[in-house]
């Protein structure tokens, strides 16, 4: 694996707090990709609170601000279910000024003359950029287009700084550029727990993306001192020790890199630490037949959240530690039954308030049923595949882009 680049913020990142920006209308990148309820109500407003900071600055420098954001997959058709009007609607809760154009701003030259109408800090959210094809195939002509709607981008988007797309690369050719304070925090505190971690680190991966994962973990294998592996990416390398996982969720793609990730951890020093014991049943019927030993688990059987012993071993370690990065949820947290595994890492993170903590990832989140937890970890990244990019190379390309601009 080639050895990333480190990532020096500091020297390197241009940021809104370091470029003059009074007065001017800025169009800045957020992430309103949230979930919505059956009544188009917002189900989970963290993505757009993070973004309030940002917002705020922006008021206070008189900018005039337009906000662009993807809303799940339209594949670049006009769609009223995709629409961000409901997000618009909660964003107008949360801060002032707020109103939203669901008008062509891009070809329509009646519509775009609207927005030149806009008044010291006021904030229009703009209708999905997914709506146009040009958006994800980072077409040039459209990334002007985008561009000549304001005199500053702004990127506060890290969930989608992975994406080399219209409204995080594109852009920047045309347009002085900056980052956000969210985009600011996430490098700063992410790169800090991975390159000069306080000890032990201790990093816990879970879910059940296992490819997306292998990078990270091989990235982190020189670094950590502890890996607890939990949910179908654990199955996998249990498979890859020679367990029988029964009908359990399991990447065979990957078992031999599992392996050799195995070994290498050795070489390393670092220690590996997989479940020694599973609740097993049935995903589909949501029965739970019992908690058995990893190499009890019958032919018929689907290992579904980590056992009493294994969360007793993994609170242990994250109770020693001075650094912890989790990304993953434990088991399948989609039913509760098999959701107390990952209730247990959250609970014994809370209760380590001296390590530097970080929690990333969409299903990481979608399982947080207490509030509280919240207030104690160090930080809760916005990206998913993202933060586990920016971990494995070191930087995403809608960054790297803002290191030169």
């Amino acid at each position: 694996m080639d050895q990333p680049g480190k990532f020096n913020f500091q020297e390197m990142l241009r940021t809104i707090k370091n470029i003059n920006l009074k007065g001017k209308r800025v169009l800045v990148r957020v992430d309103y990709n949230v979930a919505l309820t059956a009544r188009s109500q917002i189900s989970d407003d963290f993505r757009i609170r993070q973004s309030l900071e940002t917002l705020k600055y922006l008021q206070k420098q008189n900018c005039k601000i337009l906000l662009v954001s993807h809303f799940g997959r339209p594949e670049g058709k006009w769609d009223k279910k995709y629409s961000l009007r409901p997000v618009a609607k909660h964003l107008a809760k949360l801060i002032s000024k707020v109103s939203f154009f669901d008008k062509d701003y891009i070809y329509s030259s009646s519509d775009k003359n609207r927005l030149d109408n806009l008044k010291a800090g006021e904030i229009v959210l703009l209708e999905n950029i997914r709506f146009y094809p040009g958006e994800e195939n980072n077409d040039k002509d459209f990334s002007q287009k985008l561009a000549s709607l304001a005199d500053v981008f702004v990127n506060d988007a890290f969930g989608v700084c992975h994406r080399e797309h219209a409204s995080t690369a594109g852009i920047t050719n045309f347009l002085p550029s900056a980052a956000g304070l969210l985009l600011e925090k996430e490098i700063k505190i992410i790169s800090q727990a991975i390159e000069k971690p306080k000890r032990p680190l201790v990093v816990l991966v879970g879910g059940a993306k296992t490819e997306t994962k292998i990078g990270m973990i091989g990235r982190l294998l020189k670094k950590a001192d502890y890996f607890l592996i939990g949910g179908a990416l654990a199955n996998t390398f249990l498979k890859a020790q020679g367990y029988k996982m029964g009908k359990s969720i399991v990447d065979n793609k990957v078992v031999m890199e599992c392996r050799k990730i195995l070994f290498q951890a050795k070489k390393n020093k670092t220690t590996i630490v997989l479940p020694k014991d599973v609740v097993v049943g049935n995903f589909k019927t949501g029965k739970i037949v019992g908690e058995v030993t990893v190499d009890k688990i019958s032919s018929g059987l689907q290992a579904l959240d980590i056992g009493t012993k294994t969360q007793a071993e993994f609170g242990n370690l994250i109770a020693k530690a001075k650094t912890i990065i989790w990304n993953g949820p434990m088991g399948a947290f989609e039913k509760e039954k098999f959701s107390k595994g990952t209730e247990f890492i959250y609970y014994s993170i809370a209760q380590n308030p001296n390590s530097l903590s970080i929690v990333g990832g969409g299903d990481t989140l979608a399982c947080l049923s207490k509030e509280e937890y919240l207030k104690v970890i160090d930080h809760v990244s916005s990206g998913g595949g993202a933060m586990l990019q920016f971990i494995e190379k070191g930087t995403l390309p809608a960054i790297k882009i803002l290191e030169a601009k």
